[in-house]
């Protein structure tokens, strides 16, 4: 399997890890008054260890560690493996590099 990253190219997958599912959002602890969440175990168990398993397309993170060390969401096809796009994570900080001798 090959991985289109968005700022080095087509690249093997042996340079990129598996993060996991990118849906899920980390429940907040505390209010915005400060009050803890009365369910705030209960909502970090859910987001920590019940994920689902879902056969089709799903967006993944993914981590670019034996290329330009960006985060990145990939849409893919959990039967078939087919990638189908690549994008930097939000958040993720990465940036395009400059071209060199350009002027920024």
């Amino acid at each position: 399997m090959r991985i289109a990253c968005p700022f080095c190219g087509e690249r093997e997958l042996g340079e990129f890890t598996y993060l996991g599912d990118a849906a899920p959002k980390r429940p907040l602890a505390f209010a915005a008054d400060g009050a803890e969440q009365p369910d705030a175990q209960d909502l970090f168990f859910d987001y920590v260890y019940l994920r689902d398993n879902i056969a089709g397309d799903m967006d993944e993170r993914w981590y670019h560690g034996g290329g330009c060390r960006s985060w990145l969401t990939v849409t893919r096809n959990t039967t078939t493996h087919e990638i189908k796009a690549v994008r930097a994570a939000p958040g993720a900080g990465a940036q395009k590099p400059a071209k060199a001798g350009a002027i920024s």
